[in-house]
């Protein structure tokens, strides 16, 4: 189970706060990188969305530690990174929530289930799925025969 993704924007708390609203959540900043976010989703997995400023990258300490932190002024806006989210929203409040932000957002076929491809800051896409397509991604997906 994925608990938690971390995403690139340029304007990272605004960001933060519009998916807290997707997600009908709550906002924290991120305490260890300046300027960061957390996107917590009103949920009993602890899922959220940890919201970086566009160029940041963690990096392997030299030593024993935690992950480090530094900025890659050069780096591009749009990443591949990107992570499928549900939520309690319709396909209609997640296109109006687009559309006053000035995102892209369309629902889409994945086979055999949809999702709405929504647009952050129109450069990083995050896949949400309304609990009808949250039942068709379920229903669809391969299950383990046995042992391995």
């Amino acid at each position: 189970m994925i608990h938690h993704i971390s995403l690139p924007a340029t304007d990272t708390r605004h960001v933060a706060e519009v998916l807290v609203e997707l997600f009908d959540g709550v906002l924290t900043a991120f305490g260890p990188y300046r300027d960061s976010w957390i996107a917590w989703a009103a949920d009993d997995a602890g899922t959220a969305i940890e919201v970086y400023p566009v160029g940041t990258e963690m990096v392997p300490p030299d030593g024993p530690g935690q992950a480090e932190f530094r900025h890659e002024p050069s780096a591009s806006r749009f990443v591949a990174t990107h992570a499928t989210v549900s939520v309690d929203r319709t396909v209609e409040e997640i296109q109006a929530l687009a559309a006053r932000e000035g995102w892209r957002a369309v629902q889409l076929s994945r086979g055999p289930h949809d999702v709405v491809e929504l647009w952050i800051e129109n450069a990083v896409m995050l896949e949400v799925m309304t609990p009808e397509m949250t039942e068709a991604y379920l229903s669809a997906r391969p299950h383990r025969p046995g042992p391995l």
